[in-house]
């Protein structure tokens, strides 16, 4: 059974709510900038930035937001900048985190996510403190629109995959960081229905907690997802013993 599915589902569900009250559409203009400052404004010539469009449309963001967004980034718009930074720690109960975070105050951001991890019972690290306990991968997310698992995993084994997890509703493709568009371009031409793809950050080894332990870790990475600044999160937690329904 898969583990990191089972989180992405529950945030792709909280998200489509998020996107209600607005807070999904400030993360998706925040990833827009930080795409159309890593290269190009645009999306044709720039394969990050035209992921973070498709899925901001995905999410039916007005195309005026996007735009927005992309001026923005080039400081057109004479609003402060926005940057990309990463805090890596320890949550409650041992468990490690990376998050990546997009902010355009950098000393208010730090404070707010150094509360969080102490409120929860965690520790805010230095640069490097947990980063060694994961590897870079490349992350797709991909609705498997009814298939079954043996139906999916046929489908999805393109050059470049490294291992998949599945769930019904949502299934995690991991590759080689660096093959990442070259397999999100064969899964799409395969007709996979892909909802993101991402340069994410997966556990060497995982940590199994249960009982009032897991709902304290759920609930901090739960309080670090819903900060405003917040892009990602990234933990070791082992979710494959837990079902879909108990994390609801």
């Amino acid at each position: 059974m898969s583990g990191h599915s089972k989180w992405h589902n529950i945030k792709l569900k909280k998200g489509k709510v998020d996107a209600q009250r607005g807070a999904l559409f400030t993360k998706l203009s925040k990833e827009i900038i930080l795409a159309a400052k890593s290269g190009s404004p645009d999306p044709e010539a720039n394969y990050r930035l035209k992921i973070a469009v498709e899925k901001a449309r995905e999410f039916n963001m007005p195309f005026e937001n996007i735009k927005r967004a992309i001026a923005r980034a080039s400081g057109q718009s004479g609003e402060r900048e926005i940057e990309e930074i990463r805090y890596e720690g320890y949550g409650p109960h041992g468990l490690a985190v990376v998050l990546d975070a997009a902010t355009d105050n950098r000393n208010r951001t730090a404070g707010e996510v150094r509360f969080l991890f102490s409120r929860h019972g965690g520790t805010l690290g230095e640069s490097g403190s947990v980063a060694w306990m994961f590897d870079p991968v490349g992350v797709l997310e991909i609705e498997p629109a009814g298939k079954s698992e043996d139906a999916f995993m046929e489908s999805a084994l393109a050059d470049g995959v490294e291992d998949i997890e599945f769930e019904p509703e949502l299934a995690i493709v991991y590759t080689d960081a660096a093959r990442l568009a070259g397999v999100r371009d064969a899964l799409r031409a395969a007709t996979a229905k892909i909802s993101d793809a991402y340069l994410g950050m997966r556990p060497k080894t995982k940590l199994e907690l249960q009982g009032a332990q897991l709902s304290e870790a759920l609930a901090f990475l739960e309080a670090l997802d819903e900060h405003e600044d917040s892009q990602r999160v990234f933990s070791n937690l082992d979710l494959s013993h837990v079902s879909a329904e108990a994390l609801a």
